[in-house]
């Protein structure tokens, strides 16, 4: 996962297509257009998703539209630094991801040092315990924890890897809490949350991947050889990716998601992993898994995931955006939070729209959660007590989002929750656009369940919040029963 902070107009329009280009994979561009990267949606064409044939995921993926609110945490040696997770051991990506790098131009030399980092990864503070608690008592209803970023670094205790938080090069790797994967699931399954792990296809350490793991050559993010002219070496690092994915599955279970990142790892660009037999066979492991590949279409991208951004429109596929509560996906040491009232509103915009919010909150080095993160978690958390009705469970309702109005639907009720901004969350009367106005009998204030007097005005319910109810800070969400 990454975020380019400058994104121009020409970037926008980038496609799959272009990133293979770049590794000079021409028969793949024109294979790939149909996967345009459009305003950050990544990997979206509306006509493009297959929905899976097996019953037990469908029935999963509607499990799954439910939750709306998921915890994803990009964690790893990386937070040491406070840099870019993996994308600055890439030559080809380093204008931008290089950007936090102030204390050495010469890239080989950063390359060695990130390689380095897991000599010193020792976050003796780390709590899964408390994470899920936080996670729980806040609303949050899966967690999506990243086993392994694209720099190959495993957070759990592999057995196809020795470059692993469990290894004796790494100090961590005596504390008891070093499994890191198998603690932080174990605590969230406890807790009643749903577990997706992130797992990425390429890894840059890994030697059939990057040769030399990308030292000594200006590498991109694509594999450092021609993978048609060297079958064999691809075939090794094919069912390398193949057991890990196994083993999270089958050791780390039950695990409700698989979540693979580094879409250029698929066929269209020529890096064919088989990543159908592999999500058939992880599903043998665990009936009704997800799949997650990431903006590499087919029949294993079973949920879209726009990342950084949200759809203009609602998506008729499940889909969630993936959105950073600060500046990045990894921990930052001056990182600025997104305000309650900014994320309370994300939500909702996303939950109108048919969406989950996949919602990154980074630990630091030290394993703790950052304390304005954890604040803000708090309030979120807070307004999901009293307002969670119009939020879990719903799908969406026309009109979906009009001005500061958000619009939900369940069991034939529909939810409008008025988004309000700094300075008119305590005006108190509304005329709410909800669809046939003419026909509602009922509206509930569902913070109190106090029952409203309304009146229609131009096609618009009217009414009026009692002087005795205080309006909510951040967004107050009505009931109408029809």
């Amino acid at each position: 996962m990454h975020v380019k902070t400058r994104m121009a107009a020409a970037a926008a329009a980038l496609t799959v297509a272009g990133l293979c280009a770049a590794a000079e994979k021409k028969t793949a561009e024109k294979k790939m257009d149909k996967d345009a990267i459009i305003n950050g949606t990544h990997g979206y064409i509306p006509d493009n998703y297959i929905p899976p044939a097996e019953p037990e995921v469908r029935e999963k993926l509607e499990w799954f539209r439910d939750q709306k609110l998921g915890l994803m945490m990009h964690w790893g040696m990386y937070s040491q630094t406070g840099d870019v997770e993996s994308w600055g051991l890439c030559d080809k990506e380093k204008e931008w991801s290089r950007q936090r790098v102030d204390w050495t131009e010469d890239g080989e030399f950063y390359k060695r040092q990130y390689w380095g980092l897991n000599r010193s990864f020792n976050p003796i503070r780390f709590r899964p315990e408390v994470w899920a608690d936080i996670a729980a008592k806040n609303g949050f209803r899966y967690l999506i924890f990243t086993t392994k970023h694209h720099d190959g670094f495993c957070m759990f205790d592999s057995k196809y890897s020795d470059y692993k938080v469990t290894a004796p090069e790494c100090p961590f790797s005596s504390n008891p809490n070093a499994n890191i994967v198998k603690r932080v699931f174990d605590e969230f399954r406890a807790k009643g949350l749903a577990i997706a792990a992130y797992f990425s296809k390429p890894d840059w350490h890994h030697t059939d991947y990057w040769e030399n793991h990308g030292l000594g050559y200006e590498n991109t993010r694509m594999p450092s050889y021609d993978v048609s002219k060297n079958p064999a070496k691809w075939g090794r690092f094919t069912e390398f990716v193949r057991n890990q994915i196994l083993e999270l599955v089958g050791d780390y279970g039950p695990v409700d998601i698989i979540w693979l990142d580094g879409g250029q790892v698929q066929r269209n660009c020529g890096l064919d992993i088989g990543i159908e037999k592999i999500i058939a066979d992880a599903r043998k492991i665990r009936p009704g898994l997800i799949a997650v590949d990431r903006t590499a279409g087919g029949t294993c991208e079973n949920v879209i995931t726009p990342e950084q951004t949200v759809p203009p429109q609602p998506l008729a596929v499940p889909w969630e955006s993936c959105v950073t509560m600060g500046g990045g996906f990894s921990y930052r040491y001056d990182d600025i939070f997104k305000s309650p009232r900014e994320l309370v509103h994300l939500l909702m915009d996303i939950v109108a729209k048919g969406g989950n919010l996949a919602l990154n909150v980074a630990p630091g080095p030290d394993g703790r959660l950052p304390r304005g993160a954890v604040e803000r978690m708090n309030a979120m958390g807070e307004w999901l007590k009293k307002n969670g009705e119009a939020v879990y469970g719903t799908r969406t309702a026309p009109p979906y989002r009009v001005g500061e109005w958000a619009f939900t639907g369940k069991g034939g009720a529909v939810y409008a929750t008025r988004l309000w901004n700094e300075r008119q969350y305590c005006v108190r009367r509304s005329h709410c656009p909800v669809e046939n106005a003419e026909k509602v009998k009922k509206i509930v204030h569902v913070a109190t369940g106090r029952e409203l007097d309304f009146k229609v005005e131009g096609g618009k319910a009217v009414f009026v919040m009692p002087a005795d109810i205080q309006p909510d800070p951040y967004a107050d969400s009505f009931k109408f029963v029809f």
